[in-house]
């Protein structure tokens, strides 16, 4: 694992533990020696997590729609900063350069790009990890979704476990560097196979 990229709220939420979450993980994956990718903002948790690694001396590359440059606030002092058309090229590129994918606290932007890289990897798309780093709770509802969704019949259950949780920092990175994906299964079922 070289690269682990970091989904997360451009906003620091409300509760100051979030950005000490931040902060903790962008300095972890600096001191392991990997580099940080995520969304190019310096504000909110996003511009947390990037200092943070930044100041651990780790390679930091953001990826930022040319729409939220201004919103976002593309950081200038990443290492890399890559301004691209629209949302979907930002994640491609995000997942293109990373080797797995951490979650911290957000809004409906990071569940959006958290999802839609589970759902690539129950497609086969890739084989990375994917680790939800929750102390305080933030992500039970998203859990017990996947939970009723399974239990509905909907997800099976190692498409759920495609998601992993973690209560620090250095537990999620352990979880993305010994990740081994499951094999594709088929997801859906037709009538009279088995």
């Amino acid at each position: 694992m070289n690269r682990v990229c970091v989904f997360c709220g451009a906003s620091p939420g409300h509760d100051p533990e979030h950005a000490r979450l931040a902060h903790a993980l962008g300095a972890a994956i600096a001191a392991r020696g990997l580099g940080l990718v995520y969304g190019g903002g310096k504000v909110g948790l996003m511009g947390v997590v990037a200092e943070a690694a930044l100041e651990g001396g780790a390679e930091v590359i953001g990826v930022i729609p040319r729409a939220l440059m201004d919103r976002e606030l593309g950081h200038g002092g990443v290492t890399e900063l890559r301004v691209v058309s629209s949302m979907h090229e930002r994640k491609q590129q995000m997942n293109e350069l990373s080797d797995g994918f951490v979650v911290l606290p957000g809004g409906i932007g990071t569940l959006e790009e958290s999802v839609e890289i589970q759902s690539w990897a129950q497609l086969g798309l890739h084989g990375k990890g994917l680790c939800y780093l929750d102390v305080d709770g933030y992500w039970d509802p998203f859990f017990a979704l996947l939970d009723r969704m399974t239990a509905e019949g909907f997800v099976r259950p190692q498409h759920a476990g495609l998601a992993q949780r973690a209560k620090s920092p250095e537990e999620a990175l352990e979880v993305l560097a010994g990740w081994t994906a499951p094999s594709v299964t088929r997801w859906i079922e037709r009538p009279g196979q088995t």
